[in-house]
């Protein structure tokens, strides 16, 4: 229970400080002309700054709740880590479940702060997206991107003596993912963090969010697939 507990709270604390980052940093920079120095700056400031709040959050819960649960707080990396035998059917089942009711209580804890459900940094595609991602354009994105993360955080975690900068590692790979995919969907590459704030926002987030659930599972999957390979032919070896 302990260790669904953890995972609640850890993915409670990534929609809280990445997805209300992306709020606030959107409303600052539409509200103040006087940060706005030049053509994309904009988009350029608040992808930067919510990059790195989602990267920070992870850093903090895994090294708060990692030995707890070991931080999964996305319902991708839980998959990959069932695919690998590195979690059981039951606990992927309790992990997922307490991400999604984490994603939905930070969502409504950011309903609380702004006073709105208008935005809750949602993901989207077509006219939810800043650079107009088309839905195939989107789906391909969410797979490469969670491809990449998971298969980090699967080789990470893979030997003990890389516990000490786990955290870290996994923490600056997702800011990097998001400088990258923040322009084109808004960054998912986590089912949960999608479900929840799409849950409370409703509107076209909700009718978008399907592809940020299948999207990351698929790479996810990939990735555990992959480097399971991988590590096969290097034991060979």
């Amino acid at each position: 229970m302990k260790k669904y507990l953890a995972e609640f709270i850890g993915t409670m604390v990534l929609v809280v400080f990445g997805c209300g980052s992306a709020v606030a940093a959107n409303t600052l920079v539409s509200d103040n002309g006087m940060l706005v120095t030049g053509a994309g700056s904009p988009l350029s400031l608040t992808t930067l700054l919510i990059a790195f709040a989602f990267g920070l959050s992870i850093v903090a819960m895994a090294y708060s709740i990692g030995n707890i649960s070991g931080c999964h707080i996305n319902p991708a990396v839980s998959l990959a880590m069932l695919i690998n035998g590195k979690l059981n059917v039951t606990d992927f089942i309790g992990y997922v479940i307490a991400q999604v009711l984490g994603a939905i209580a930070g969502a409504g804890i950011l309903c609380g702060f702004f006073g709105s459900n208008d935005s809750l940094g949602t993901n989207g595609y077509g006219e939810a997206s800043a650079l107009g991602t088309g839905m195939v354009q989107a789906f391909f994105v969410e797979v490469v991107l969670t491809f990449v993360f998971v298969l980090l955080i699967v080789g990470v975690t893979s030997k003990v003596e890389n516990t000490a900068v786990t955290g870290l590692v996994i923490g600056l790979t997702l800011t990097l993912i998001h400088i990258l995919g923040i322009p084109f969907t808004g960054t998912s590459v986590n089912p949960a963090r999608s479900l929840g704030p799409a849950l409370l926002a409703g509107g076209l987030a909700l009718k978008q969010v399907w592809l940020f659930i299948v999207a990351p599972l698929i790479g996810g999957a990939l990735a555990a697939v992959v480097y399971k390979f991988l590590a096969s032919g290097e034991k060979q070896a």
